[in-house]
């Protein structure tokens, strides 16, 4: 580091946890960028203070986790298409003073499971949560021609919002509600999805550990830390394919370091990336 170093960083309450600075710090070494990145703890009350901080110290662009992906907006000076039909933004970059909002989450989310092998025409979906992961992945399973999309959620307002959203924009059939899972809601559904931090080291679930499935589905959770969250244990005790989330984390931050740099990160990029994930987790 030096006097010419430009500063990346996380926007979010909490970002203890992050794998973030791995990712980017592994690729501005590797790429020969005179970067760093830095996690930024700012609470809810101070977010305009910290997007004000970003013009005045010059960062060059941030990633923004919870719980600031959708308020982030109103404090930004452009958006990109996707992420205002999204209605959420998770990557900043600094053009000269003019901050601009990306969305990377949706189409990451996706990338993890297109690389498995899987089909996602015609699928039955259903996402628990409704902030603005939620948003930019059921936008981005929407435009990939699933069939529905069911969101549960603890209220209905913002999970109203998405659905107005999908509606709005694309032919999939989605629907809300408030109801907590039981088993038999799905016995007609594809691919189970977790956006809520729910299980982030901790042991909750976000669903009743004591439903029992026979039909098979492939169940997503994007929290990554633990790498086995009480979610994806309870779909190995069914004997469900699991889809983990720092499959999606890492797609999403390979899409930021290239909004941010221009350089497009190779495969064998993100293999490096899960080895250096693995490492932190034995």
């Amino acid at each position: 580091m030096n006097s010419t170093t430009k500063i990346i960083g996380l926007l979010g309450h909490p970002v203890k946890h992050s794998f973030s600075p791995d990712i980017h710090n592994y690729l501005f070494e590797k790429y020969n960028q005179n970067s760093a990145y830095c996690c930024f703890d700012v609470e809810e009350d101070k977010l305009k203070e910290g997007v004000e901080g970003i013009k005045a110290l010059g960062i060059k662009g941030c990633n923004v986790t919870i719980p600031h992906k959708v308020n982030i907006i109103t404090h930004l000076d452009n958006i990109d298409k996707n992420a205002k039909l999204i209605g959420a933004v998770n990557t900043v970059k600094n053009e000269k003073g003019n901050l601009k909002g990306y969305n990377t989450d949706g189409s990451g989310f996706v990338k993890a499971i297109l690389s498995k092998g899987y089909d996602l025409e015609n699928k039955k979906i259903m996402i628990i949560g409704a902030g603005g992961a939620c948003r930019s992945i059921a936008v981005e399973l929407a435009s990939k021609g699933v069939l529905s999309i069911e969101i549960r959620n603890r209220s209905i307002n913002k999970a109203s919002e998405i659905v107005r959203t999908i509606e709005n924009n694309f032919s999939t059939r989605i629907l809300c509600s408030t109801e907590i899972i039981k088993e038999n809601d799905l016995d007609d559904i594809d691919i189970l999805i977790n956006t809520t931090p729910i299980g982030m080291e901790t042991d909750l679930c976000p669903i009743s550990e004591s439903i029992s499935l026979s039909k098979d589905i492939l169940v997503c959770d994007i929290v990554y830390k633990p790498h086995n969250t009480a979610f994806i244990k309870w779909a190995k005790r069914n004997e469900l394919e699991v889809i983990y989330g720092i499959d999606m984390l890492i797609n999403q931050a390979l899409h930021a370091f290239y909004i941010w740099t221009g350089i497009e990160p190779s495969k064998e990029d993100e293999e490096c990336i899960k080895n250096l994930y693995k490492k932190t987790i034995e």
